[in-house]
Order: structure tokens, then sequence, then C-alpha cells
């Protein structure tokens, strides 16, 4: 994940690897968890999108095949109430 600057937003890049033709989302707090809204696209070997996000703290996670994951590269995760965690990006 990586982030760059824009009029109060950041640019915020989301990133996984998964195996060619899967089906990759990505699902959080700025889009209501809508799991089939932002789609990343597969860029050799892995799957990238990025989105403009407002200050403040994302909970999400990534949608693989139909399978919801934690960010393994994010290095904070918070518990969701559901018995699983999701990965946390902060944008200040």
């Amino acid at each position: 994940m990586a982030k760059s600057i824009k009029a109060g937003k950041k640019r915020v890049s989301f990133r996984i690897q998964a195996d060619p033709g899967s089906q990759v989302h990505v699902a959080g707090t700025f889009n209501d968890w809508n799991p089939a809204k932002d789609k990343l696209k597969y860029n050799k070997s892995l799957y990238t999108g990025s989105l403009m996000l407002p200050k403040g703290r994302h909970e999400y996670k990534f949608i693989v095949d139909e399978v919801w994951c934690v960010d393994p590269q994010c290095p904070e995760w918070s518990p969701n109430g559901l018995g699983s965690l999701n990965s946390v990006v902060t944008v200040e």
C-alpha cells in the first residue's frame, strides 16, 4: 500500500498477489464494505488499484474470488467484531 497527496485526500494504492484470472476487489469503510465496487487490475503477478481517500482511519479487506482476506503487507490490523481482523490504513 502506498500513498500520495491531493487536495485534502491522498491516493492510496492497494496491491495483493493472487493467481492470474482471479477476481480481486478491495472493500472497506471508504466504500461501505461493498465487495463489488472497487475491482483491482492484474499487473505482473500483482493485483493493483488506487483510491483517493479522505483523512482518517480506514479499515479494509481484499476479496479474492469471493474470499475475504486481510492485506498481508499491511502493518496494522484491527479486530472487526466478527471474529476476524481488518487491515487498517491511516490517511494524515
